[in-house]
């Protein structure tokens, strides 16, 4: 099973612009740089979540990782604040979950 980790990661950057908002143009180079170094990881989680491979568990505990790093990346840009930058980074995992749980649901 796969998914097609350019679009999730595009729907991950809307999420965060939408969150951000007014400072996005601030955030918009880190958190894309963030998001593009992250393309691999992210891709890989999401196909073992999918083959089975890792658990929903083991993925659940990994993306509250990804959350927590990417919050600290958002937050090292002083204008964003730590609420704003937690705020982003659970939309932008969200959208990966959500993708996840509606692929496997549809298979099941």
């Amino acid at each position: 099973m796969t998914v097609d980790i350019d679009e999730i990661l595009a729907d991950m950057l809307n999420a965060m612009k939408t969150t951000i908002n007014e400072d996005w143009a601030v955030v918009k180079k880190s958190a894309n740089n963030f998001i593009q170094s992250k393309k691999y990881r992210l891709e890989l989680l999401a196909t073992m979540r999918l083959n089975g491979e890792i658990s929903e568990d083991f993925f659940k505990k990994r993306m509250i990782d990804e959350k927590e790093i990417l919050t600290s990346e958002l937050h090292s840009i002083a204008i964003v604040n730590k609420v704003l930058a937690q705020n982003a980074a659970n939309a932008a995992i969200k959208v990966l979950e959500d993708v996840i749980s509606t692929t496997l649901n549809v298979v099941l």
